[in-house]
């Protein structure tokens, strides 16, 4: 007998967090299951409502997983209207205030029945897999596709101690992606080089941008004036989104960039510094709140300017093409995939950046052409992740030959294949005792979840 296939998601964060690994992958989902060639499922983390009012905004709180479901699946309608049929299940999660990020708890390849096991993606891998402990991925799954969100190792250089923590962190990512994934997609080369790794940007942007684009285009066509602010950026407030870079290259080149006014949008820890630092500066720069980057108060900038250099991909860069602003952003790998659009302006000097912005400040945007607007649609990410992940849109599979040969092209030979799985044993060894698991940054108990996380997902408490 022959069935259709299916794709199991699994991803770090959830809706409302609005974070890329909670927006992304559902988007993934989403157009994965408009296909039509997989069963789908999105596999996202579910918090104690202790954990609920340190992370989702505005004191949001669900009691139960099918009332956050509800809220998913409301807010992804609202911007691609009808949904196609995908599952939604929780795994338990606890949120790490010292990494600023959830972590699973317990074995969270138990989420997907043995019979649905087929494909399993692991957005962000390595944050999965660092303290995974139970079932591993490759047995579990006939093929398992890892991909890489995050530039983990510019954000750890940049603490204290930096360097060595990202050479030990550099060697522990190789290490899980190596044991517990096929074949990885990483977003853009500013992330970590890792095994059996591609390089593809398997991203796209929320179709509201691009009927916004549309719009402006067929403004600029009627030779109506389609932009009527500057120059704003848009990105969460820490120092190390851009911030810094930003405020320098304004400050050093006042007389260059004079007429300038800037206007920075984000919410973060270092809002208030960010705020006293151009004022200190003396900077014609206004800061404002964060907001989502499809509010109609973004809809009359011409230019966007984002000097970040931690980033994989930006999404605001992408969202603000797609609107058909000029984008001014730094000769960085992790904007190689912008380079192909015309209003994309890609500067390798301070100097460059002057004239740049001010070039930019003068003249109108150029009209995407139809075929570029497809490269920044979800559609066309789709098509990427497929090729990238290599898995046929629609491939059968016969449920009583599960052989190992199945994906034999990414198989190891056998020698190889032993070393990959005494490695894994030892991980799995590892990943079993406490003191080890909290030497290495884990969450103390949370090799399984609590007696509150299983009432609440419906789970059995073992043990």
């Amino acid at each position: 007998m022959e069935k259709k296939q299916h794709i199991a998601i699994f991803t770090t964060a959830s809706l409302p967090w609005m974070t890329g690994t909670a927006v992304n992958p559902l988007f993934r989902a989403a157009y994965l299951a408009k296909v039509g060639g997989w069963d789908v499922t999105l596999v996202v983390p579910w918090l104690s409502k202790g954990d609920q009012v340190l992370v989702y905004p505005n004191k949001m709180k669900f009691s139960v997983p099918g009332e956050q479901e509800g809220y998913v699946r409301q807010w992804l309608e609202e911007r691609i209207g009808l949904l196609p049929k995908f599952d939604i299940k929780f795994y338990p999660g606890k949120f790490s205030t010292e990494k600023r990020s959830i972590l699973p708890v317990g074995d969270i390849t138990q989420t997907v029945s043995d019979d649905k096991a087929d494909i399993a993606v692991l957005e962000e891998p390595e944050h999965l897999t660092w303290y995974h402990h139970g079932q591993r991925w490759k047995n579990k799954f006939r093929k398992v596709i890892g991909v890489v969100h995050t530039n983990y190792l510019e954000y750890v250089k940049r603490e204290k101690n930096g360097y060595i923590h990202a050479f030990l962190l550099k060697h522990i990512n190789s290490w899980v992606t190596d044991i517990y994934c096929h074949k990885v997609i990483r977003l853009s080369a500013a992330t970590q080089d890792v095994p059996r790794s591609v390089i593809c940007n398997v991203h796209g942007v929320n179709p509201r941008f691009i009927e916004i684009g549309k719009l402006k285009h067929q403004q600029m066509s009627e030779r109506k004036q389609a932009f009527f602010k500057g120059a704003y950026y848009i990105g969460k407030m820490v120092w190390s989104k851009g911030y810094t870079e930003l405020l320098q290259l304004l400050h050093k080149h006042q007389n260059g960039l004079s007429g300038l006014k800037m206007e920075l949008y984000g919410s973060g820890e270092d809002a208030d510094q960010v705020k006293a630092s151009a004022d200190k500066l003396n900077l014609d720069v206004r800061v404002y709140p964060g907001r989502d980057h499809g509010d109609s108060i973004f809809h009359d900038y011409k230019v966007f300017i984002n000097p970040s250099t931690t980033d994989v991909v930006c999404t605001t860069t992408a969202e603000a093409l797609a609107m058909g602003k000029i984008v001014i952003c730094a000769n960085h790998p992790s904007n190689e995939f912008f380079k192909r659009f015309p209003n994309c302006h890609i500067y390798n000097t301070e100097k460059e950046f002057v004239r740049l912005t001010m070039k930019a400040l003068a003249e109108d945007p150029i009209p995407l052409s139809e075929e570029l607007r497809h490269e920044l649609s979800w559609d066309a990410a789709t098509e990427r992740f497929v090729r990238a992940a290599d898995i046929a849109p629609v491939m059968s599979i016969k449920q009583h030959s599960p052989s190992s040969q199945y994906f034999m092209h990414i198989s190891p030979d056998e020698l190889k294949k032993n070393m990959e799985e005494a490695s894994a044993f030892f991980h799995n060894a590892i990943s079993g005792i406490e003191t080890a698991r909290c030497v290495f940054g884990a969450i103390p108990n949370t090799l399984q979840p609590d007696e509150q996380q299983c009432k609440e997902l419906g789970w059995r408490l073992e043990g």
